[in-house]
């Protein structure tokens, strides 16, 4: 299947690393790129749309939130959707192995494990690695299937995405999409990717005790929603 990929990022108050990111992204890989700017109070936006993205404005807070907002703007060629962070934190130049991975083995999800890869030391809070641990244990647990990581950057077919009926509008979209595909045994891998330390700022998660607290709590109880209210199982497209 030839396919025509979109990159979504969501964007809060990413205005210093914003610019230089997209300016990294390898060139022609992306028929569409979408900057979801989530209510952002710097010039982010403005920044974004400079570079050449496409920028959607989504007041509402959430990532989630962010990524159902972005999605509904593909343009109708798309079939395959990208995801990262803005921060820099994730490598652009992974973007295009995660691509090329994707086509040669025919799946619906690639991740990209931070893992499995380099992670630079301090990029990964201890409470981000724990909380990794358990959540993917408890979905092998839980549904038999073995992930490593929990990772923003990940690719994923645009038909595989609207059989998963994602909703989560806040820190469990990454979980709630893994638990998903493991439900419905999608085709799926995961390969080794770069994780540096924020370059500019401090991160909306982990920059502190109380988000990172937050989001555990979020992607725990995301597990647990999975499991009580499971999708029904179809067996995956080809």
């Amino acid at each position: 299947m030839n396919h025509r990929y979109a990159l979504l990022i969501p964007a809060l108050n990413e205005a210093a690393t914003i610019g230089t990111l997209l300016g990294q992204i390898p060139a022609n890989l992306f028929s569409q790129i979408i900057v979801v700017d989530n209510g952002s109070q710097d010039l982010t936006g403005e920044i974004a749309a400079g570079a050449g993205a496409e920028v959607i404005r989504e007041p509402r807070h959430g990532y989630g939130q962010a990524c159902l907002s972005g999605l509904e703007r593909l343009q109708p060629s798309i079939t395959a959707v990208a995801f990262m962070d803005a921060d820099l934190s994730d490598d652009p130049q992974d973007l295009e192995r995660l691509v090329r991975h994707f086509e040669q083995g025919h799946w619906h999800l690639v991740i990209g494990s931070r893992v499995l890869g380099a992670a630079e030391p301090g990029s990964l809070a201890p409470l981000q690695r724990f909380g990794n641990w358990l959540t993917t244990r408890l979905i092998a647990l839980f549904w038999g299937v073995q992930f490593t990581d929990l990772g923003p950057m990940r690719i994923l077919r645009r038909d595989a995405l609207e059989r998963l009926k994602l909703r989560d509008r806040s820190f469990g979209w990454n979980v709630e999409m893994q638990v998903k595909a493991a439900q419905l045994g999608l085709k799926f891998c995961e390969i080794p990717v770069r994780y540096r330390c924020r370059r500019q700022g401090r991160s909306k998660i982990s920059g502190t005790v109380s988000g990172s607290v937050r989001a555990a709590v979020k992607i725990l109880w995301t597990v647990y929603r999975c499991w009580r209210v499971p999708l029904p199982f179809t067996l995956p497209d080809a």
